[in-house]
């Protein structure tokens, strides 16, 4: 039985991974912000041992008591932590607000550090464990319709290159999730296509991740190919490919 922390439990991806964790007998620990989601998501827990705490750790300042009570629950013994919070804000909005910049940043960079530094601290010092965070394939690459969103997303990429080689000798494993386009209500009013997951299918991807200690993993698989060429494609070509960079 693993001991397992799940920041922003109530998303769609991770309710499924936790349903998923659940059914396998691990103890959970979930954390959001809304009270009543966390306990529908603990109610689809059922049968395992479920604590949870809420809480904004999108506030800065509280993010670290939280990630303290949250190993405290687990008896003070963690084995793995998925960070999965996030939201994709309003593009536009931020190009002309910088308010809105900020508070995409913030939640998306800045609280995920700050639950990643207390708890990399504690598996560091247990010298096990393994630390997952969702990222997203918007990080690879600026595009128009995303690029504040993105940017977070990259700058969090950087970051868990550095904590990854940090980590390492201490047998503590980063996995870092990034993921393509999942049916959920964080993507309501998007255009949908063949590339986007299921919240299942990106659930199961990402326990098998986890499983095997990946480093990167990309969420589905086939966005990896598809990044590789969104990454090499020179940058006259991708600003006129407006499949790739328009709005």
């Amino acid at each position: 039985m693993r001991h397992v922390i799940v920041f922003g439990a109530t998303s769609a991806i991770a309710a499924e991974v936790c349903a998923r964790w659940a059914a396998r007998g691990d103890r959970l620990h979930l954390v959001g912000r809304d009270s009543d989601k966390l306990a529908a998501v603990a109610a689809r827990c059922a049968g395992a041992e479920v604590t949870t705490g809420a809480g904004d750790f999108t506030e800065l300042a509280r993010a670290e008591a939280l990630a303290n009570e949250a190993v405290a629950a687990l008896g003070g013994r963690v084995d793995v932590v998925l960070v999965a919070h996030g939201d994709l804000g309003d593009q536009q909005r931020s190009e002309h607000d910088v308010a809105e910049a900020a508070r995409i940043v913030q939640v998306n960079f800045l609280s995920v550090i700050a639950v990643l530094v207390p708890l990399a601290n504690v598996l560091e010092r247990q010298r096990s464990g393994t630390l997952a965070v969702i990222t997203s394939v918007a990080g690879e690459r600026g595009r128009p319709r995303n690029y504040t969103y993105g940017a977070a997303k990259g700058a969090l990429h950087v970051y868990l290159q550095g904590l990854r080689s940090r980590l390492y000798p201490a047998g503590v494993s980063v996995t870092t999730l990034k993921l393509g386009p999942v049916d959920t209500p964080m993507t309501v009013g998007h255009p949908r296509n063949a590339l986007f997951a299921t919240p299942q299918r990106a659930a199961r991807d990402i326990d098998r991740a986890i499983a095997r200690r990946a480093v990167v993993a990309f969420v589905p698989w086939y966005w990896r190919p598809i990044l590789f060429v969104v990454r090499h494609t020179p940058e006259p070509l991708f600003q006129r490919l407006g499949f790739l960079s328009g709005r």
